[in-house]
């Protein structure tokens, strides 16, 4: 198996830096949309995104997670044994701005069940989308807002987002040649 880093430690934190003042500077004051990150790898990427957007600002936005598994097409076809996540949000949907958030952008069906997800908890006023890696190979006409960096793989390529925890773990995204995602 073939690994190649991506991006390392330093280099998510700047592009988390970036993609938080991309936000701040297209949609505003933080109290105007919320945070919604997909379960998994959405959900910490958002809370990042609101702590640096909170300490930007001094307003931490709003956040919240959905959780697609159960909105998926693929989930009586091509899961083995699919795990229930939570879906929280504190917050009405109705009339809300809000982004939607997520490690990987790569054939956009992840997004399409999570704003089915969405849908079926209220009507936003808009929704954007922001990814931390934006690899390609598209397969539904769905695009990112905010990208934190575009990666060229090939389509069966496995790109892997680690994001260290308080315990002192390292950020990293790898790509793995042939093992898709």
């Amino acid at each position: 198996m073939n690994r190649t880093t991506g991006m390392n430690g330093v280099e998510v934190g700047r592009t988390l830096d970036r993609l938080a003042t991309e936000m701040i500077e297209q949609l505003g004051v933080p109290t105007d949309y919320s945070l919604v990150g997909i379960v998994t790898g959405g959900r910490p990427i958002s809370e990042r995104l609101a702590d640096r957007i909170e300490t930007s600002t001094g307003v931490r936005p709003q956040t919240g997670t959905v959780d697609i598994t159960l909105y998926r097409d693929d989930l009586y076809t091509g899961l083995e044994k699919p795990v229930l996540g939570e879906t929280r949000l504190p917050f009405t949907l109705t009339g809300q701005d809000i982004v939607l958030v997520d490690d990987v952008l790569f054939t956009g069906r992840t997004v399409r069940a999570a704003l089915d997800v969405v849908n079926d908890y209220g009507r936003p006023r808009t929704v954007k989308l922001a990814v931390l890696i934006d690899r390609g190979h598209r397969e539904l006409p769905i695009a990112a807002d905010f990208v934190g960096r575009t990666i060229s793989t090939q389509k069966t390529d496995k790109v892997l987002v680690e994001l260290g925890d308080a315990d002192g773990g390292a950020d990293a995204v790898t790509v793995m040649a042939g093992e898709s995602r």
